[in-house]
């Protein structure tokens, strides 16, 4: 008798740890069951992936979805719609809301405001500061807890953590893995006098240079040396850096932004203005190309799209008080497929930097490849589908987005979340059951 699966995928090229293969997928209760020749009326639902490929499903670690407090900006609902249009499977949310993300109580908050809004699997940071820097062993390990984030530049209120003595106590607590904003704050303050008084936006770049970002990441790898802690570095954008990188690579991974492997300045500035303005900043093309080489030297372990969305007005305040960070989570995944078919990374890379990455970095029970016993998730995409991104594709409650008009080859056709297909063609199906994620340093005993 044939077992009946909850889902068959049929005919797809499918990703998996052996390479790309032609296969059918089989899921039952939310994992795959198999992969082979698989009989199509094995499946209570099947999915004819002819002629598409069939990836697992993309992890954002990074993103700013602003709720609570700022959510007029972004918030869980449409943050994680705009992910599952994108063919995002999961995101890990970062701690500068308002209320600071700090304590158990913050974290339950979110969660709490996620259960039966999200559309996609979800995570949330825990923010480093003066004041839970001794509790941070703890927190670090409440369910559903990505890990600690720790902003060594400008940030909201005492997310800031600047100086070495605070910075060593917050990595000698706790044992996963840390992320950084890695961007030297003396240096910023002591150039902040370059953009005062009507500089324009393309002196960004300038103000936040190549020196604020080289000394913040060299302090914290060292500081991590002595804590003997893995950190994980994030939003990479100078050539320079790269080296340094991969001579701690014991300690330290790796993420680059599409935005930074896509836009150079000083074009992105002439164009978008402060639509452009993030940080770390755009830079010129020599250091675009060293994230690149970043990639093909396998130092760079991760993509996120640090999708950190402002409004229209508040982007249409004169630099430097136009507020830094651009939207980015939908069109992760399209920007990517463009890089493939322009031939600036295989897709078993790809695949790599968006799914087994995040998975291996933050030890992600369960997710990150199709491979039996795993969640059933996958972003099924068409590489040969040329598709423009239109403002009335994008769900972002901040209505914008810098990639707006721009012609990609490559796009996510459907989002499978744990075998429940979320997001087929364009439109969401059914309703928001995004769950946390699980981590395997985090994953409650069983009795018995």
């Amino acid at each position: 008798m044939t077992e009946l699966y909850d889902l068959v995928i049929k005919g797809g090229c499918v990703a998996t740890p052996s390479g790309l293969v032609e296969t059918d997928v089989a899921v039952s209760n939310g994992r795959i069951a198999a992969l082979g020749d698989l009989d199509a009326a094995a499946g209570k639902e099947g999915f004819d992936a002819t002629g598409l490929h069939v990836l697992p499903g993309v992890i954002d670690s990074q993103v700013h979805f602003r709720e609570p407090g700022l959510e007029h900006k972004e918030d869980l609902a449409c943050g994680t719609a705009a992910a599952a249009l994108g063919g995002v499977v999961a995101i890990f949310e970062m701690p500068n809301t308002m209320p600071l993300t700090l304590t158990a109580s913050d974290l339950d908050d979110k969660f709490a405001r996620a259960e039966g809004r999200t559309w996609t699997d979800h995570a949330f940071f825990i923010g480093a500061a003066e004041e839970n820097a001794d509790r941070l062993e703890e927190l670090e390990r409440h369910p559903g807890c990505s890990g600690v984030k720790i902003f060594m530049g400008s940030s909201t209120g005492s997310l800031l953590v600047e100086d070495d003595e605070t910075l060593l106590r917050v990595l000698k607590q706790g044992t996963r893995r840390v992320a950084i904003h890695a961007e030297d704050e003396p240096r910023l303050r002591e150039r902040l006098s370059l953009v005062r008084g009507g500089a324009p936006v393309s002196d960004h770049p300038v103000w936040r240079d190549e020196e604020v970002a080289i000394k913040a990441t060299t302090r914290i790898m060292r500081l991590a040396r002595q804590a003997g802690r893995r950190i994980h570095v994030l939003h990479i954008t100078t050539a320079d850096e790269m080296p340094l990188l991969a001579a701690n690579k014991d300690l330290v991974t790796v993420e680059v932004t599409p935005q930074h492997l896509t836009l150079a300045a000083p074009d992105c500035y002439d164009r978008l203005g402060s639509y452009a303005q993030m940080n770390p900043p755009i830079r010129d093309e020599r250091h675009r190309e060293g994230l690149w080489e970043g990639i093909r030297q396998g130092i760079v372990d991760v993509i996120g799209s640090d999708h950190a969305p402002h409004t229209k007005q508040e982007k249409a305040r004169d630099y430097p008080q136009s507020p830094s960070g651009m939207p980015g989570v939908q069109t992760l995944l399209p920007l990517m497929l463009d890089h493939v078919n322009a031939g600036r990374l295989s897709l078993e890379r790809l695949v790599d930097l968006t799914s087994a990455g995040p998975a291996r970095i933050y030890n992600i029970a369960g997710k990150g490849r199709i491979a039996v016993g795993y969640d059933a998730d996958f972003s099924i995409v068409d590489l040969k589908a040329r598709t423009e991104i239109t403002s009335d594709w994008l769900a972002y409650k901040c209505g914008w987005s810098p990639f707006e008009g721009m012609t990609v080859t490559g796009w996510p056709i459907a989002t499978v979340i744990r075998g429940r297909t979320v997001m087929r063609d364009g439109e969401l199906i059914g309703d928001p059951l995004g769950r946390p994620v699980r981590f395997q340093d985090t994953l409650p005993p069983v009795s018995g």
